[in-house]
C-alpha cells in the first residue's frame, strides 16, 4: 500500500444547498454554436454543520453553456442569507455530463436519474462579510451535486 502524498488536500463537509430552479430560457444556437440557457434561483435552503440559512429568492441564477458533446459548463451566481442575517455572494462554476445518451435524454426531459448516471461537480467561491462567515472567503470548496427534477442539491466540502 502506498502512503498518501504529504500535501494531499483534506476536506470536510460544510453544508448542503438545495435550490429550486425556475424560468428556464434557451438561446439556441448561440452565436458560438453551442446552446446557452438561463435558469433562476427561485428559492432554496442551506443546511449543515458550518452554515445554515436560505437562498435569497430570485437573487441570481445559472447561465450554463451546453457544448455539442453534451457537457454542460455551469456559471451560477446568487445570494445566500445565513440564519444570522448575513448576506453571502456565491459564484459556482462546474461541469455536468451524462454517462450515456439515454441518461442525457432523461435528464433533458427533467426525469429522475441515479447519482452514478452522471458527473456533476462544482467549484464555488464566496464573498462573505467580515465576521463569523469570513472563513468562507478564505477557503477553497468542492461541491458534489445531485440533479433532481426542477432543482439541484449540492453538497459542499471545504478544502483544509
Amino acid at each position: 500500500m502506498t502512503a498518501p502524498h504529504p500535501f494531499a488536500p483534506r476536506q470536510e463537509y460544510a453544508f448542503t444547498i438545495s435550490i429550486e430552479l425556475a424560468g428556464l430560457r434557451w438561446v439556441r444556437p448561440s452565436a458560438r454554436g453551442d446552446t446557452r440557457a438561463a435558469v433562476y434561483a427561485a428559492s432554496g435552503t442551506v443546511e449543515g454543520p458550518r452554515l445554515n440559512g436560505r437562498v435569497i429568492p430570485m437573487s441570481g441564477g445559472d447561465f450554463p453553456l451546453q457544448r455539442p458533446n453534451g457537457v454542460i459548463d455551469f456559471d451560477a451566481r446568487y445570494l445566500l442569507e445565513a440564519d444570522d442575517g448575513a448576506v453571502i455572494y456565491m459564484q459556482n462554476r462546474g461541469y455536468r455530463w451524462a454517462r450515456s445518451a439515454e441518461i442525457a435524454e432523461r435528464m433533458a426531459r427533467n426525469e429522475p436519474v441515479g447519482a452514478d448516471d452522471y458527473y456533476m461537480r462544482v467549484a464555488p467561491s464566496f464573498d462573505a462579510p467580515a465576521g463569523p462567515h469570513e472563513w468562507m472567503s478564505q477557503h477553497l470548496f468542492v461541491g458534489v451535486a445531485e440533479k433532481i427534477p426542477n432543482a439541484n442539491r449540492i453538497h459542499y466540502f471545504v478544502v483544509l
